[in-house]
């Protein structure tokens, strides 16, 4: 019987929205923190996104998510100086987040979320992002911390899908059975494979009309597929 519900954060319970002047600003924010005198647009082209590229190669070779200021001295902006940089790295970090649009919440969730919590489920956030202030600004802003009873961030513990760790410390945190927690995201190859790696009892991939179908394996293979979110209530009913 499914008791716990884990939910991924982007592109399932929040979807980014496109908005040209808020990503404008945001690019504008990362030259004023790095004190870079250069077109927004070009250095955040040519140097910021080459180098975040090879950052999230290595994220991915190794599951493992790197601390905000070794993002930034290392990877980032490792030929400026080290003090400021450090000083900046959350305000770089939440910048960086926000020039690829605006992130809300997909329609239904937080109804949805608040109907599952008031159902009797134990629900969890288990996520890969950078950055670790925009989850609980969130949180707080829309009313959802009480519904949570973990949130795991890669930022936080630095471990990635599909490393099934990540999904023990949320496990472990909850004091939930494995075979009794559901997962719940978009990513076929890191939300579900890594949820199966951790032995949950049930996957549940969501796949928004928008976004395009990804291959189906045996290892890939969610339990069950929705396309909104609040579909969610169809599978999970009130527990005794």
């Amino acid at each position: 019987m499914i008791d716990t519900i884990f939910i991924d954060l982007g592109d399932t319970l929040r979807v980014i929205r496109k908005d040209p002047a808020y990503s404008r600003a945001a690019k504008a924010d990362i030259c004023r923190l790095l004190g870079v005198e250069t077109d927004p647009e070009i250095y955040y082209r040519d140097v910021i996104e080459p180098r975040y590229d090879k950052y999230r190669e290595w994220a991915l070779t190794f599951y493992c998510e790197a601390p905000v200021k070794t993002l930034w001295t290392r990877w980032l902006a490792y030929d400026l100086p080290r003090e400021r940089v450090e000083a900046n790295a959350d305000a770089l970090t939440w910048a960086y987040r926000k020039t690829k649009g605006e992130r809300v919440v997909t329609d239904g969730g937080v109804e949805t979320v608040k109907a599952l919590h008031a159902r009797g489920y134990t629900l969890g956030i288990v996520s890969d992002l950078v950055g670790v202030e925009e989850v609980d600004d969130w949180l707080d802003r829309d009313g959802l911390r009480p519904c949570f009873k973990t949130v795991q961030q890669s930022s936080v513990c630095l471990i990635r899908k599909p490393h099934p760790a990540i999904y023990y410390y949320a496990l472990d945190e909850c004091g939930s059975a494995p075979e009794n927690t559901c997962y719940v995201g978009d990513n076929l190859n890191r939300d579900i494979v890594g949820a199966k790696a951790a032995g949950l009892g049930m996957t549940v991939a969501v796949q928004y009309p928008d976004k395009k179908p990804q291959p189906v394996t045996d290892e890939n293979r969610p339990d069950r597929f929705i396309t909104h979110f609040s579909q969610l209530l169809e599978l999970f009913p009130a527990l005794n």
